[in-house]
């Protein structure tokens, strides 16, 4: 606002001092005597000065006029110049725009509309990290594969777009299913960009699916250090990682470092159970029964499961099925509530052949939660007891019918699995396994035989007569009823 009104306080100055300096020469008198080309011309003061501004302007707009001249010579040859300037905006202008249209093109679905704006745009602007970028990302939405990864390689030849060179290639390897040539291409973009979060995920999940878990858990590390995972997380997925690179160096034959490893596993996540489970067995072998027990009572504590009940049973396995029972107490009074709990206790009394117990064990889970393994096991309940076949294969046909109990089922897809791994077959999701009963409960038990899993050999019995064949009632749920003739209902 200072500077504006000085402007204006000089302007008016200047017009003062011209008004000024015309009166003066208009009162004086005087005039300039011209001789041009033998002639004279007298001119007064007024007439004096416009002819002197006139001259001023002429002189100004000759120089400007020869200016222009060198600068289009100039132009012509070749040079930068305000002409050149000019159409170089333009032209820059006009890119920009059609790079805009094209990346709208793209957003759009229209694919060859935007290669065509992408091709404009790089006619103007001769910029490839832009236009190759819209170019190769047109490419795919129109479907052209071929051309996207074309230019894919060409961004590879700059420093500033390899990564996204690289990055583009990994997807498309991706869509085609090469993942080996995926997973190499995700290394080295993750090597050019540690932290870009999208590609430790895709790396981490390729490197799950090919078994690569030493490279897995340097990658989940990162994300650590980094901020992208918290603790709590990290802690159970590097135990999911270190219990399958347990199994690795198991199957190579290495048992002492697979013990390790697998206690290792244990301990960083003590409620995973499979962790647990081959952590207990590396204390079997090695002979330290104490150290299995106080693993599996804390797993069990977290979330009963057979197969913790199973290797709590190969800590003493040549008991009898009463001293089994007695051994089991401890385990069993962790968690006294838990289904899994009233269900090993029924199992276990049938090994011990006191059958009203497992009646008791039971209590009612036949009503209000009837799975095809309760239903099994009131068949060997019932079978123990005396009971008429046809009430013995009334329960086995309810079993084969009712929902399987909980299973290894992935949180993403809902998928089952027999066993638990660290990636779900079917989505491919890491550490979407859980131990729950699936939204769809009529799928077959994977392992029918191993339904009571703790039953070891046969219970001991005087008279072969009297004897209680239990594997049979075990492997029910294997055997398929035949269909009735003529629509007649099965017995029992």
């Amino acid at each position: 606002m200072i500077w504006s009104f000085v402007k204006i306080a000089l302007f008016l100055v200047v017009v003062a001092a011209l008004t000024l300096g015309a009166s003066h020469l208009a009162e004086s008198g005087e005039g300039v005597r011209l001789i041009l080309l033998g002639k004279e011309f007298t001119l007064g003061p007024l007439q004096a000065v416009i002819v002197a501004l006139l001259t001023f302007v002429a002189v100004w707009v000759l120089l400007k006029a020869v200016g222009l001249i060198v600068a289009f010579l100039r132009f012509l040859n070749g040079d930068e110049t305000a002409i050149s300037r000019y159409f170089d905006r333009n032209r820059e202008r006009k890119g920009y725009e059609a790079l805009a249209e094209g990346l709208m093109a793209v957003a759009s679905g229209e694919g060859r509309l935007a290669l065509s704006k992408a091709a404009r745009a790089e006619r103007f602007l001769q910029r490839p990290e832009l236009t190759n970028l819209l170019t190769a990302q047109a490419a795919e939405v129109a479907g052209d594969t071929k051309m996207a990864t074309t230019v894919y390689k060409r961004l590879l030849g700059d420093d500033r777009t390899r990564f996204v060179g690289v990055r583009g290639l990994m997807k498309q390897k991706l869509a085609e299913g090469d993942t080996d040539t995926a997973l190499k291409l995700a290394e080295k973009a993750y090597a050019l960009k540690p932290k870009h979060q999208e590609v430790q995920d895709t790396l981490l999940k390729l490197q799950a699916e090919k078994g690569d878990w030493a490279g897995a858990r340097g990658v989940l590390g990162a994300k650590l250090r980094q901020g992208l995972l918290p603790k709590d997380v990290h802690k159970r997925r590097d135990a999911v990682l270190a219990l399958q690179e347990a199994k690795g160096v198991l199957d190579e034959g290495a048992t002492v470092e697979a013990r390790e490893a697998a206690i290792a596993a244990n301990k960083s996540s003590p409620d995973l159970i499979p962790a647990a489970v081959m952590a207990a067995r590396a204390y079997i072998a090695k002979g330290n029964a104490k150290h299995a027990a106080r693993v599996l009572h804390k797993a069990w504590e977290a979330q009963p499961h057979p197969d913790l009940a199973a290797a709590y049973a190969e800590i003493a396995p040549d008991e009898t099925p009463e001293q089994r029972l007695k051994r089991f107490a401890k385990l069993l009074a962790l968690r006294p509530d838990h289904e899994e709990t009233h269900l090993l206790q029924a199992e276990l009394n049938i090994s011990a052949e006191d059958f009203p117990a497992a009646r008791r064990a039971l209590g009612d889970l036949a009503e209000t939660h009837p799975t095809a393994r309760v239903l099994a096991i009131m068949a060997a309940v019932e079978r123990g007891e005396g009971a008429d076949d046809a009430v013995v294969r009334g329960w086995l046909t309810r079993a084969l019918s009712a929902p399987r109990g909980p299973q290894w089922c992935c949180d993403k897809c809902q998928n089952i699995q027999a066993e638990w791994g660290p990636v779900c077959d079917n989505c491919g999701g890491f550490d979407t396994l859980s131990w729950r009963e699936p939204v769809q409960g009529a799928t077959p038990l994977p392992n029918g035989a191993d339904m009571l899993p703790l039953i070891v050999g046969q219970p001991k019995a005087q008279d072969p007569e009297e004897t209680v064949d239990v594997q049979s009632i075990i492997d029910a749920d294997l055997i398929v009823e035949p269909e009735p003739k003529n629509g007649a209902a099965p017995k029992g």
